[in-house]
């Protein structure tokens, strides 16, 4: 194989049936197989022989029958795994939002496990050495800003980098959300972070395999010179019997936590549609622990008057009202009919209510509030659109524009598809 080539994987699945109205709605299991399933199921045949192997996992990197990763590579024939990496959260998943993790050793197979969320974000020289191939598996949840996808971004990038490059092995898992569903403001190239690490919309609509795939065959998505780039090595290991149009529910897998706050995929669909929305004005999302990213609150307003405001706003979005046992109220958002829905739209129109019930927060949010929102959402010009219409901001003229846009990053990423 050329190594400025990307295998390809020969079979792309036919396409089924329309997406179910209700995303919450459990289907009947499909039998889905893992990245990680398949390369058991082939021998392993894309690691063995001798190479020496690092992996970047965490918790949710499991197989469908619930073995780690780690163990099934550890376990496996011919397989030489010497290294782990963890991402945000550890490698044991267990970290809160944002808080640095230190390089331990896993108690299992004894494996030293580097932390990419610590002093560095990005594997040094020194963990690369003596590294032939650098498998990844992460479970993402659809959004541009959870970061497993960024530290694969930047994984990537050290191993092409490397001055003996390290092929990268990526090890396909569900888009939760499915693979149909784009959404959001796209990201200007000046506020690229590990909040926002591609130039895509805020819902994306592929799996990390493609992800993957696009990123390493489109020039100037990964920070690499193009020489870099060409003589880098990617290989993705593709899913069995995923389609498009599948959510969580229709894969028939268990759901492992992929983070604290995303203990379920309820939580997953959630964090697309509000997690943008309550970055600045008063609405939160979640009680204490309960229903994270689900249960939306406003202080002093009762559940009816949330629904009042926004329950018809949002197609596809029913608002229930909800009181729980301290008497806070609040609705809790269930997806009635997914193929309208737009995520990403609930979030702007949160924040739009809360300038028109709070006042407009953004003329006094800090320098760091201001570039917090901007880096999470992707846009300067909606933080500035904000800021100086509040309530009047052109939130729909915002939507109508997110929606040629999508448009076009699907065209974009066709041929990185690995599905139908």
């Amino acid at each position: 194989m050329d190594r400025r080539d990307f295998v390809r994987h020969s079979a792309i699945l036919s396409a089924a049936a329309l997406f179910p109205a209700c995303v919450e709605a459990a289907t009947s299991p499909q039998g889905v197989q893992l990245g990680i399933d398949v390369l058991e199921a082939d021998g392993f045949r894309a690691i063995s022989g001798g190479v020496r192997c690092g992996l970047l996992t965490h918790a949710a990197g499991v197989s469908s029958d619930g073995r780690r990763t780690i163990d099934v590579l550890a376990r496996a024939p011919g397989v030489r795994l010497t290294k782990l990496f963890g991402p945000e959260h550890g490698i044991d998943g267990k970290a809160a939002a944002e808080i640095a993790v230190g390089t331990m050793r896993d108690a299992r197979t004894g494996l030293p496990a580097y932390s990419l969320y610590g002093k560095t974000r990005r594997p040094t020289a020194e963990m690369l050495e003596g590294l032939d191939v650098m498998v990844v598996d992460l479970q993402d949840i659809g959004s541009r800003s959870y970061t497993y996808i960024s530290c694969m971004r930047y994984v990537i990038e050290a191993c092409f980098s490397a001055p003996r490059p390290v092929r990268v092995v990526v090890l396909d898992r569900p888009n939760p959300l499915g693979g149909i569903k784009v959404d959001g403001p796209g990201l200007d190239a000046r506020w690229k972070s590990y909040v926002g690490a591609y130039p895509m919309p805020y819902v994306h609509g592929l799996t990390i395999g493609e992800i993957a795939r696009w990123s390493a065959a489109t020039p100037g998505v990964l920070e690499l010179d193009e020489a870099t780039r060409r003589r880098g090595v990617l290989q993705v290991i593709p899913m069995r019997g995923w389609r498009r149009e599948m959510t969580w529910k229709d894969t028939g897998l268990q759901w492992i936590p992929t983070s604290p706050r995303i203990p379920t995929p309820q939580a997953a669909f959630g964090y697309a549609m509000v997690g943008l929305g309550c970055q600045l004005g008063d609405f939160r999302h979640g009680h204490g622990l309960d229903m994270p990213f689900r249960f939306v609150t406003y202080p002093r307003r009762r559940a009816d008057d949330i629904v009042a405001a926004l329950g018809t706003r949002v197609p596809g979005l029913t608002l229930t009202p909800q009181t729980m046992s301290d008497g806070t109220q609040g609705v809790y958002t269930t997806i009635s009919d997914w193929r309208a829905f737009r995520p990403c739209s609930f979030s702007a129109h949160l924040i739009r209510q809360a300038c028109e019930w709070g006042g407009n927060p953004f003329p006094r949010a800090s320098r760091n509030e201001r570039d917090l929102f901007i880096k999470h959402w992707g846009r300067e010009a909606i933080f500035e659109g904000f800021r100086v219409a509040g309530a009047r901001a052109d939130v729909e003229g915002w939507i109508r524009g997110w929606s040629v846009e999508c448009d076009q990053f699907r065209s974009a990423t066709y041929t990185s598809r690995l599905y139908a």
